[in-house]
Protein backbone atom coordinates (compact mmCIF):
# COMPACT_ATOMS: atom_id res chain seq x y z
CA UNK A 1 0.00 0.00 0.00
CA UNK A 2 1.23 3.60 -0.75
CA UNK A 3 1.76 5.75 1.59
CA UNK A 4 -0.43 7.91 0.81
CA UNK A 5 -3.55 5.34 0.80
CA UNK A 6 -2.06 3.90 4.17
CA UNK A 7 -2.36 7.59 5.29
CA UNK A 8 -6.13 7.90 4.39
CA UNK A 9 -6.88 4.21 5.43
CA UNK A 10 -5.65 5.77 8.92
CA UNK A 11 -7.74 8.72 8.77
CA UNK A 12 -11.03 6.36 7.64
CA UNK A 13 -10.15 4.06 10.62
CA UNK A 14 -9.92 6.64 13.23
CA UNK A 15 -13.68 7.76 12.29
CA UNK A 16 -14.79 4.03 11.10
CA UNK A 17 -18.54 4.42 12.74
CA UNK A 18 -18.94 7.87 10.20
CA UNK A 19 -17.60 6.01 7.38
CA UNK A 20 -20.03 3.32 7.67
CA UNK A 21 -22.87 5.57 8.48
CA UNK A 22 -22.23 7.24 5.25
CA UNK A 23 -21.54 4.16 2.41
CA UNK A 24 -23.10 1.69 4.73
CA UNK A 25 -26.20 3.54 5.53
CA UNK A 26 -28.56 0.22 5.65
CA UNK A 27 -26.64 -1.50 8.19
CA UNK A 28 -26.44 -0.91 12.26
CA UNK A 29 -23.80 -1.09 14.88
CA UNK A 30 -23.77 -3.80 17.04
CA UNK A 31 -21.28 -3.58 19.96
CA UNK A 32 -17.87 -2.91 18.61
CA UNK A 33 -18.92 -3.55 14.97
CA UNK A 34 -20.97 -2.32 12.28
CA UNK A 35 -23.27 -4.82 10.45
CA UNK A 36 -25.20 -4.83 7.14
CA UNK A 37 -25.22 -7.06 4.24
CA UNK A 38 -22.63 -6.85 1.99
CA UNK A 39 -20.49 -3.91 0.64
CA UNK A 40 -23.48 -2.89 -1.70
CA UNK A 41 -25.49 -1.43 1.24
CA UNK A 42 -27.95 -4.48 1.03
CA UNK A 43 -29.98 -4.72 4.22
CA UNK A 44 -28.33 -7.95 6.56
CA UNK A 45 -26.00 -9.31 8.63
CA UNK A 46 -23.67 -11.11 6.60
CA UNK A 47 -20.56 -7.95 6.83
CA UNK A 48 -19.18 -6.49 10.08
CA UNK A 49 -16.74 -3.79 10.21
CA UNK A 50 -14.62 -3.21 13.27
CA UNK A 51 -15.61 0.33 14.98
CA UNK A 52 -12.76 0.15 17.94
CA UNK A 53 -9.04 -0.80 17.61
CA UNK A 54 -5.78 0.94 16.67
CA UNK A 55 -5.94 2.67 13.56
CA UNK A 56 -3.66 0.21 11.71
CA UNK A 57 -2.13 -3.39 12.76
CA UNK A 58 -3.92 -6.44 13.99
CA UNK A 59 -7.53 -5.73 15.33
CA UNK A 60 -7.46 -2.34 13.81
CA UNK A 61 -10.30 -0.48 13.44
CA UNK A 62 -12.20 -0.36 10.15
CA UNK A 63 -10.78 -4.21 9.02
CA UNK A 64 -14.27 -5.74 7.63
CA UNK A 65 -15.27 -9.41 6.55
CA UNK A 66 -17.93 -10.18 4.49
CA UNK A 67 -18.96 -13.83 5.99
CA UNK A 68 -21.20 -14.71 3.11
CA UNK A 69 -18.36 -14.25 0.19
CA UNK A 70 -15.04 -14.60 1.85
CA UNK A 71 -14.40 -10.76 0.89
CA UNK A 72 -11.91 -9.00 3.81
CA UNK A 73 -10.24 -5.69 3.79
CA UNK A 74 -9.93 -1.79 4.99
CA UNK A 75 -11.89 0.90 4.77
CA UNK A 76 -10.47 1.76 1.10
CA UNK A 77 -11.21 -1.55 -0.08
CA UNK A 78 -14.94 -1.17 1.26
CA UNK A 79 -15.42 2.33 -0.52
CA UNK A 80 -13.46 0.98 -4.00
CA UNK A 81 -16.17 -1.59 -3.59
CA UNK A 82 -19.17 0.51 -2.98
CA UNK A 83 -18.62 2.90 -4.93
CA UNK A 84 -17.67 0.45 -7.96
CA UNK A 85 -13.95 2.05 -8.39
CA UNK A 86 -11.56 0.57 -9.97
CA UNK A 87 -8.18 2.97 -10.19
CA UNK A 88 -6.60 3.77 -7.20
CA UNK A 89 -6.65 7.12 -7.61
CA UNK A 90 -10.21 7.50 -7.84
CA UNK A 91 -10.59 5.92 -4.54
CA UNK A 92 -8.18 8.11 -2.92
CA UNK A 93 -10.18 11.11 -4.03
CA UNK A 94 -13.40 9.73 -3.23
CA UNK A 95 -11.58 8.91 0.50
CA UNK A 96 -10.19 12.75 0.90
CA UNK A 97 -13.89 14.19 -0.17
CA UNK A 98 -15.23 12.18 2.56
CA UNK A 99 -12.59 13.70 4.71
CA UNK A 100 -12.44 17.03 3.50
CA UNK A 101 -9.20 16.54 2.38
CA UNK A 102 -7.63 18.27 -0.51
CA UNK A 103 -6.60 16.45 -3.51
CA UNK A 104 -3.38 16.47 -4.07
CA UNK A 105 -1.54 18.32 -7.05
CA UNK A 106 -0.34 16.20 -9.94
CA UNK A 107 3.64 15.45 -9.94
CA UNK A 108 4.50 17.52 -12.69
CA UNK A 109 2.67 20.92 -10.58
CA UNK A 110 4.32 19.61 -6.79
CA UNK A 111 7.69 21.83 -7.84
CA UNK A 112 5.64 24.79 -8.95
CA UNK A 113 5.13 27.46 -6.66
CA UNK A 114 1.95 29.10 -6.29
CA UNK A 115 0.86 32.48 -6.53
CA UNK A 116 -0.16 33.72 -2.84
CA UNK A 117 -4.22 33.26 -2.11
CA UNK A 118 -5.83 36.37 -1.55
CA UNK A 119 -6.09 37.24 2.21
CA UNK A 120 -9.31 36.08 4.01
CA UNK A 121 -10.81 34.03 1.19
CA UNK A 122 -11.42 30.50 0.62
CA UNK A 123 -8.74 29.62 -0.98
CA UNK A 124 -6.55 31.23 1.23
CA UNK A 125 -8.93 29.15 4.24
CA UNK A 126 -8.00 25.42 2.17
CA UNK A 127 -4.05 26.16 2.61
CA UNK A 128 -4.43 27.19 5.98
CA UNK A 129 -6.00 23.92 7.17
CA UNK A 130 -4.40 21.57 4.76
CA UNK A 131 -1.03 21.31 6.73
CA UNK A 132 -1.89 21.48 10.04
CA UNK A 133 -4.68 19.10 10.98
CA UNK A 134 -6.86 21.10 13.44
CA UNK A 135 -3.31 21.93 14.94
CA UNK A 136 -1.42 24.98 13.68
CA UNK A 137 2.09 25.21 15.93
CA UNK A 138 2.63 28.33 14.87
CA UNK A 139 -0.32 30.55 12.82
CA UNK A 140 0.01 34.09 11.66
CA UNK A 141 -2.42 36.72 13.70
CA UNK A 142 -2.47 40.40 13.60
CA UNK A 143 -4.42 41.64 16.69
CA UNK A 144 -5.15 44.95 14.59
CA UNK A 145 -4.55 46.28 10.85
CA UNK A 146 -1.82 48.57 11.94
CA UNK A 147 -0.01 45.96 14.42
CA UNK A 148 2.82 43.81 13.65
CA UNK A 149 2.45 40.18 12.70
CA UNK A 150 2.84 38.01 15.31
CA UNK A 151 2.88 34.05 15.48
CA UNK A 152 1.03 31.88 18.53
CA UNK A 153 0.04 27.96 18.10
CA UNK A 154 -3.64 28.02 17.06
CA UNK A 155 -6.76 25.78 17.17
CA UNK A 156 -7.98 25.41 13.21
CA UNK A 157 -11.22 23.92 12.24
CA UNK A 158 -12.63 23.39 8.64
CA UNK A 159 -16.02 25.61 7.52
CA UNK A 160 -17.40 23.55 5.38
CA UNK A 161 -20.36 23.17 2.71
CA UNK A 162 -23.01 20.52 2.72
CA UNK A 163 -20.50 18.76 -0.14
CA UNK A 164 -17.60 18.59 2.40
CA UNK A 165 -15.82 21.00 0.22
CA UNK A 166 -13.71 23.66 2.61
CA UNK A 167 -15.14 26.90 2.20
CA UNK A 168 -13.34 29.22 5.26
CA UNK A 169 -11.32 28.44 8.38
CA UNK A 170 -11.90 29.33 12.37
CA UNK A 171 -8.63 29.97 14.12
CA UNK A 172 -8.67 30.16 18.16
CA UNK A 173 -5.14 31.47 19.33
CA UNK A 174 -3.80 29.56 21.84
CA UNK A 175 -2.03 30.68 24.74
CA UNK A 176 1.94 28.60 24.31
CA UNK A 177 1.30 27.14 28.14
CA UNK A 178 -2.07 24.81 26.96
CA UNK A 179 -3.74 27.22 30.06
CA UNK A 180 -5.89 29.38 28.09
CA UNK A 181 -6.80 31.23 24.95
CA UNK A 182 -4.16 33.51 23.72
CA UNK A 183 -3.93 37.06 25.50
CA UNK A 184 -4.78 39.31 22.43
CA UNK A 185 -8.10 41.10 22.14
CA UNK A 186 -9.61 38.75 19.80
CA UNK A 187 -8.29 35.21 19.75
CA UNK A 188 -10.85 33.77 17.71
CA UNK A 189 -11.83 34.50 14.02
CA UNK A 190 -12.99 33.23 10.91
CA UNK A 191 -11.97 33.59 6.88
CA UNK A 192 -13.44 32.38 4.20
CA UNK A 193 -17.00 32.07 3.11
CA UNK A 194 -19.34 31.27 5.99
CA UNK A 195 -22.61 32.05 5.21
CA UNK A 196 -24.79 28.61 5.49
CA UNK A 197 -21.99 26.64 6.62
CA UNK A 198 -20.26 25.30 9.38
CA UNK A 199 -17.53 23.18 11.29
CA UNK A 200 -18.89 19.77 11.33
CA UNK A 201 -18.52 16.83 13.62
CA UNK A 202 -19.64 13.36 11.79
CA UNK A 203 -21.61 12.72 8.94
CA UNK A 204 -24.96 13.93 8.99
CA UNK A 205 -28.60 11.41 8.15
CA UNK A 206 -31.84 12.10 9.55
CA UNK A 207 -30.50 13.73 12.78
CA UNK A 208 -28.47 16.57 13.52
CA UNK A 209 -27.60 19.28 16.47
CA UNK A 210 -26.23 22.51 15.67
CA UNK A 211 -25.15 25.67 17.24
CA UNK A 212 -22.88 28.59 17.66
CA UNK A 213 -19.49 28.20 19.38
CA UNK A 214 -16.83 24.68 18.43
CA UNK A 215 -16.49 24.76 22.34
CA UNK A 216 -20.27 24.56 22.82
CA UNK A 217 -20.66 21.81 20.06
CA UNK A 218 -17.84 19.64 20.88
CA UNK A 219 -19.11 20.20 24.72
CA UNK A 220 -22.30 19.11 23.67
CA UNK A 221 -20.98 15.51 21.79
CA UNK A 222 -19.03 14.47 24.51
CA UNK A 223 -22.46 13.77 25.98
CA UNK A 224 -23.66 12.61 22.80
CA UNK A 225 -20.90 11.68 20.55
CA UNK A 226 -23.22 9.76 18.14
CA UNK A 227 -24.98 12.90 17.44
CA UNK A 228 -23.80 14.52 14.31
CA UNK A 229 -23.04 18.49 14.52
CA UNK A 230 -22.18 21.64 13.38
CA UNK A 231 -21.16 24.98 15.00
CA UNK A 232 -22.08 27.37 13.21
CA UNK A 233 -19.86 30.28 14.73
CA UNK A 234 -22.47 32.85 15.44
CA UNK A 235 -25.66 33.76 16.24
CA UNK A 236 -26.05 35.45 12.65
CA UNK A 237 -24.83 32.23 10.96
CA UNK A 238 -26.36 29.72 12.76
CA UNK A 239 -29.65 31.31 11.90
CA UNK A 240 -28.32 31.29 8.16
CA UNK A 241 -27.95 27.77 8.58
CA UNK A 242 -28.36 25.29 4.95
CA UNK A 243 -29.64 21.89 5.50
CA UNK A 244 -29.44 18.78 3.82
CA UNK A 245 -32.00 16.97 1.77
CA UNK A 246 -32.38 13.88 4.43
CA UNK A 247 -32.31 15.99 7.55
CA UNK A 248 -35.81 15.14 9.57
CA UNK A 249 -35.22 16.25 12.65
CA UNK A 250 -32.66 18.68 14.35
CA UNK A 251 -31.92 20.01 17.87
CA UNK A 252 -31.09 23.39 17.71
CA UNK A 253 -28.53 23.90 20.56
CA UNK A 254 -28.79 27.63 22.28
CA UNK A 255 -26.86 30.06 24.14
CA UNK A 256 -29.08 31.76 27.05
CA UNK A 257 -28.39 35.50 25.61
CA UNK A 258 -30.80 37.45 23.12
CA UNK A 259 -28.31 36.81 20.15
CA UNK A 260 -29.05 33.35 21.06
CA UNK A 261 -32.65 33.51 21.34
CA UNK A 262 -32.92 35.00 18.07
CA UNK A 263 -30.80 32.33 16.03
CA UNK A 264 -33.14 29.96 17.35
CA UNK A 265 -36.40 31.53 16.38
CA UNK A 266 -35.50 32.09 12.70
CA UNK A 267 -33.84 28.54 12.55
CA UNK A 268 -36.36 26.95 13.89
CA UNK A 269 -39.15 28.80 11.16
CA UNK A 270 -36.89 28.48 8.24
CA UNK A 271 -36.67 24.75 9.10
CA UNK A 272 -40.11 24.24 9.94
CA UNK A 273 -40.94 25.53 6.85
CA UNK A 274 -38.58 22.94 5.14
CA UNK A 275 -40.70 20.27 6.89
CA UNK A 276 -38.01 19.41 9.89
CA UNK A 277 -39.01 18.49 13.17
CA UNK A 278 -37.26 21.18 15.41
CA UNK A 279 -36.23 20.11 19.05
CA UNK A 280 -34.08 22.90 21.50
CA UNK A 281 -31.47 21.98 23.95
CA UNK A 282 -31.08 25.06 26.37
CA UNK A 283 -28.30 24.62 29.07
CA UNK A 284 -28.16 24.82 32.81
CA UNK A 285 -26.17 27.95 32.56
CA UNK A 286 -25.01 30.37 29.86
CA UNK A 287 -24.12 27.78 27.70
CA UNK A 288 -23.32 24.15 27.85
CA UNK A 289 -20.10 24.23 28.10
CA UNK A 290 -20.05 26.59 30.94
CA UNK A 291 -22.10 23.46 31.78
CA UNK A 292 -19.95 20.47 31.43
CA UNK A 293 -16.62 22.54 33.02
CA UNK A 294 -18.44 23.43 35.87
CA UNK A 295 -21.23 20.87 36.41
CA UNK A 296 -20.03 18.48 34.85
CA UNK A 297 -20.58 15.21 32.08
CA UNK A 298 -22.90 13.72 34.34
CA UNK A 299 -25.30 16.58 35.10
CA UNK A 300 -24.88 17.44 31.56
CA UNK A 301 -26.08 14.00 29.95
CA UNK A 302 -28.93 14.44 32.45
CA UNK A 303 -29.65 17.46 31.09
CA UNK A 304 -29.69 16.62 27.72
CA UNK A 305 -31.52 13.19 28.36
CA UNK A 306 -35.46 14.98 29.29
CA UNK A 307 -34.86 17.59 25.91
CA UNK A 308 -34.17 14.53 23.37
CA UNK A 309 -37.05 13.65 21.85
CA UNK A 310 -37.85 9.80 23.11
CA UNK A 311 -36.61 7.72 19.86
CA UNK A 312 -33.33 9.18 20.26
CA UNK A 313 -32.49 8.85 24.18
CA UNK A 314 -31.12 5.15 23.22
CA UNK A 315 -29.90 5.93 19.87
CA UNK A 316 -27.98 8.33 21.39
CA UNK A 317 -27.45 8.04 25.01
CA UNK A 318 -28.31 4.29 25.35
CA UNK A 319 -24.04 3.37 25.06
CA UNK A 320 -22.94 5.96 27.53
Amino acid sequence: MSSQAAHLARCLARDAEAVCRHYLSNGHRRGRYWVVGDVGNTPGRSLFVRLIGPDCGKGAAGKWTDAATGQHGDLLDLIALNRELERLCDVLDEARSFLSLPRTEPPSDRNRRRPPAPMGSPESARRLFAPALRFHPRCYCRPDADAPTEVWPALIAAVTDLAGSVTGAHRTWLDPTGDDKAPIDTPRRAMGHLLGHGVRFGVVTDVMAAGEGIETMLSVRSALPDLSMVAALSANHLAALLFRATLRRLYVVRDDDPAGDFAVTTLTERAQAAGIKVLTLSPTLGDFNEDLRRLGIGHLRAVLRVQLAPEDVPRFLSSI
